[in-house]
């Protein structure tokens, strides 16, 4: 499984001309999708005598991809406003749709792969049913960019956040924004549910990435360990493990049953922008802003089952000095400097570290209570930035007003769009009848002549 747990590059790719900004790992776990500020998709096929797909289609770059759960269908977001829906074949044939009238950030399927939610520029959140890509309604709450949008496992709830710092969480049932977390300092860039559906985590430009639990709204677990904005998360599917991107020029793991950061790794040249792990656990991909795709093999997984805790460990992967720079070798990680996956396997070597990264752990942690003394632990009350600023009131009162007249203005739209939605679908419908009605004649006349 690799050498001592630690990961490893499995694959290298490039292809894209310009920075890649997603990616995602086909359920048959023989693929990989990614999407680029090049407009391009790509699949890349793990096996070595397969060849690269590059699919054309988008106008502008695509921000977001994923594959159905069945594996036989890869949506795309894209800044040119729209969805497409591709089959990942040699063919590469895909059916776009207008989704929002702003550039299109996120999206995600729903399990039954029934549903697909999107989230845009527009401020707007929609749901769309995937089969007829017809729109069913809108969520509107947020003032600003929505960057990322996720459903619960379940499809019940639904989770985003953007440009206005504020982590929104829906009942999609009553259309309801029914809880916000404001504690985010800088915009939200990714959002995620827990696999167990009852936390979600997200992260932001204020280097910061947080884990909330839904069923009492509170903070659970604050970490800084990034240098730099952290542009995507992601969860291992056990639930144990969050692997995150930042423009820092690293990835970090970090152990959320025991609240602690236990791997930093060097793989590109510039940020992280995209990150996600396999269906299974196994490999984890990541992709940044010099056009690089890595594939990397997890091993920590399986080896924190196998290593005995009385054992503390510290351990390194270092760049071989005959790697040449501009190149990855199998098994090693590359940087402009030293390359280092730290893999902290004891509370000992933990509190060993110097400059260790701040973890705050509010409450509970995820699961069982948390016995390590050196997290540095508190119950204080984060408060929203916008809190602290005293406001004169007739400014402040001028500016609920234009909140107010903005949401008003946001539901008229939304509301103007379902109706045109649905007129759309009334003349389809009425033309497809003329068109039936027509062949019924014509098939009456030939009977006629016969």
């Amino acid at each position: 499984m690799g050498a001592g747990g630690d990961p490893i590059v499995e694959h290298h790719y490039k292809g894209h001309k310009d920075a890649v900004r997603c990616v995602n790992f086909n359920p048959n776990l023989k693929q990989a999708a990614t999407g680029s500020a090049d407009g391009e998709l790509m699949v890349w096929n793990f096996r070595q005598s397969a060849r690269a797909y590059r699919f054309l289609g988008h106008k502008e770059a695509i921000n977001d991809v994923e594959f159905s759960s069945t594996g036989q269908i890869i949506a795309t977001a894209s800044s040119d406003k729209t969805v497409r829906l591709w089959i990942p074949s040699v063919k590469g044939e895909s059916t776009p749709f207008k989704a929002h009238t702003a550039a299109v950030r996120g999206l995600n399927f729903s399990d039954d792969c029934s549903q697909i939610i999107t989230c845009s520029d527009d401020k707007t959140v929609k749901l769309w049913e995937v089969n007829r890509q017809q729109f069913k309604f809108s969520l509107t709450g947020h003032t600003n960019w929505v960057r990322s949008v996720r459903l619960s496992p379940d499809s019940r709830l639904a989770v985003s956040g953007g440009d206005d710092k504020v982590v929104k969480l829906w009942d999609l049932r009553n259309k309801n924004n029914i809880a916000e977390f404001l504690e985010s300092a800088g915009q939200i860039n990714t959002v995620r549910f827990h696999p167990s559906g009852n936390c979600i985590a997200a992260c932001g430009d204020d280097r910061s990435t947080r884990i909330w639990d839904i069923r009492t709204n509170k903070l659970l677990q604050h970490y800084t360990v990034h240098s730099g904005p952290v542009n995507q998360l992601a969860f291992h599917p056990s639930g144990s493990w969050i692997l995150t991107g930042s423009t820092d020029g690293t990835l970090k793991v970090l152990d959320i049953m025991e609240g602690r950061m236990v791997y930093t790794l060097h793989g590109h040249n510039g940020p992280v922008n995209s990150v996600a792990f396999a269906q299974d656990g196994t490999r984890f991909a990541s992709g940044g802003q010099d056009e690089q795709v890595i594939v990397w093999k997890t091993n920590f997984d399986s080896a924190a089952e196998e290593e005995p805790e009385n054992k503390p460990k510290k351990k390194s992967i270092s760049r071989p000095a005959s790697a040449r720079p501009g190149s990855i070798r199998p098994g090693s990680a590359r940087s402009n400097r030293p390359a280092t996956a730290s893999g902290i396997r004891s509370r000992k070597a933990f509190s060993e570290q110097t400059n260790t990264p701040e973890v705050r752990t509010l409450g509970p942690p995820i699961a069982g209570s948390l016995p390590d003394p050196q997290l540095n632990s508190t119950q204080e009350n984060i408060a929203h930035a916008l809190e602290d600023q005293k406001l004169p009131k007739n400014v402040e009162k001028v500016m609920q007003e234009m909140v107010r007249q903005m949401d008003v203005l946001t539901q008229t739209v939304a509301i103007l769009e379902q109706r045109l939605y649905n007129m759309e679908g009334k003349l389809e419908n009425k033309n497809l009848k003329k068109q039936f009605d027509s062949l019924k004649i014509d098939a009456g006349e030939d009977q006629d002549a016969k």
